[in-house]
């Protein structure tokens, strides 16, 4: 059942809620949470579909706020709501409301969302984009248990997990650490497996990946060993390698679904490790509502740090790079300097004048000249005699 509402009110949506439960016949409120997505109109059907879908584990009232940007200046002094109201069969196992926010009303979001909480059971809050850099400081934010927000879909996801970090709050919490949770499983089970130390990892995948970099937190954080970050093509983590002084343990997935555990010294395993949906790790998210430490603990350590020991390296590299630059300068400018220099060797100095005494006048013009070396000028002198002219002859032969 919908029921659309036009420049109405919170009050008014409260009251078509309760129409519609009775409509339906169900005018008890079995509902376990309220979750308010705050997203934008792009991106509001995706997530109101997997919320739809993880409404059969948790049902639960959901609230969609969009906040419409008006067009002409006029409009945007203009403050509306436009509310849908669903329930029943076209909500899920839940009750959901949209709202469309216009106006000056969209930046007091939270006086339209809190008459419609419902009394008595926990908020979450989910930014599918567009999150906040401190979700806890957020008018929306302050008014839930939990905080969800997405660094996956955000422009700079590295960037934003350091600004998680600083701006941490008991609550929080991201879609990027959910998807690795089968990843945190399968490597702690394949440790328990066998009795020996690890002395370092390394993590592959995605460039720009916030899931590799937070897996990589944590296992350098929980470890305390060191956690080489290296890219891959993809699709999102592909592999985990772990030297330990009984041999390297090995998960690898290479094709996001099927991953293969190898551990040193027992026959490999195929493992599933299929790349989850949003309703899957929004479903994930909803199970537990009480702060995560782990994910504090992981996000803490901090991507500067865990990048910290590949930074020697790169400047290294840029150096070298610097310098094979500078010898290829170099060579250019000598083999420019060769083309201009004349081809025919020119006339050395300290030639005789011509004048029959042998004697030279050891004036010369300085223009592309040369001297010889004695071995080369006693080389040169039966040429230069057999060429000479005849006067020169005859005092050479006195």
């Amino acid at each position: 059942m919908k029921i659309d509402l036009t420049d109405t009110t919170a009050g008014k949506v409260n009251k078509a809620l309760v129409k519609g439960r009775r409509a339906i016949g169900t005018p008890a409120v079995g509902m376990v949470l309220t979750l308010v997505i705050v997203t934008d109109e792009e991106n509001a059907y995706d997530a109101l579909k997997a919320a739809n879908d993880a409404s059969h584990e948790h049902p639960s009232r959901t609230l969609v706020v969009i906040k419409r940007v008006s067009r002409s200046p006029r409009d945007r002094t203009q403050s509306r709501l436009d509310a849908e109201v669903r329930v029943g069969a076209d909500a899920g196992t839940g009750e959901t409301v949209i709202l469309r926010l216009y106006g000056e009303v969209a930046d007091h979001a939270q006086s339209v969302v809190l008459p419609l909480l419902l009394p008595d059971a926990p908020v979450v809050v989910w930014w599918p984009v567009n999150a906040p850099l401190d979700p806890a400081k957020d008018p929306l934010g302050a008014l839930a248990q939990r905080r969800v927000t997405d660094t996956y879909a955000s422009e700079q996801p590295v960037r934003d997990l350091g600004a998680r970090a600083d701006a941490y709050t008991p609550g929080d919490t991201d879609l990027s650490w959910t998807r690795i949770t089968p990843w945190r499983s399968m490597l702690a089970a394949a440790l328990d497996q066998v009795t020996c130390r690890v002395e370092a990892v390394e993590v592959e995948g995605e460039e720009f990946n916030p899931s590799c970099e937070l897996l990589a937190m944590w296992l350098a954080d929980r470890l305390d060993v060191p956690v080489k970050r290296s890219l891959s093509g993809g699709p999102g983590l592909t592999a985990v390698r772990m030297d330990t002084d009984c041999g390297p343990v090995v998960l690898d997935r290479a094709d996001g679904s099927l991953a293969t555990l190898s551990i040193q010294g027992q026959p490999d395993r195929a493992v599933a490790l299929k790349r989850r949906e949003t309703a899957e790790l929004i479903a994930e998210e909803l199970r537990r509502l009480d702060p995560d430490d782990t994910y504090a603990s992981a996000l803490r350590f901090g991507v500067d740090r865990l990048h910290a020991g590949a930074a020697p390296a790169v400047r290294g590299a840029e150096a070298a790079i610097a310098k094979a630059a500078q010898a290829v300068a170099l060579a250019d400018a000598a083999v420019a300097r060769a083309e201009e220099s004349p081809t025919e060797p020119a006339k050395g100095a300290g030639e005789g004048d011509d004048k029959g005494d042998g004697k030279g006048d050891g004036k010369g013009d300085g223009k592309g000249e040369t001297v010889d070396t004695p071995v080369e000028a006693a080389a040169k002198a039966p040429a230069k005699e057999a060429t000479a002219p005849a006067p020169l002859k005859k005092a050479a032969a006195k």
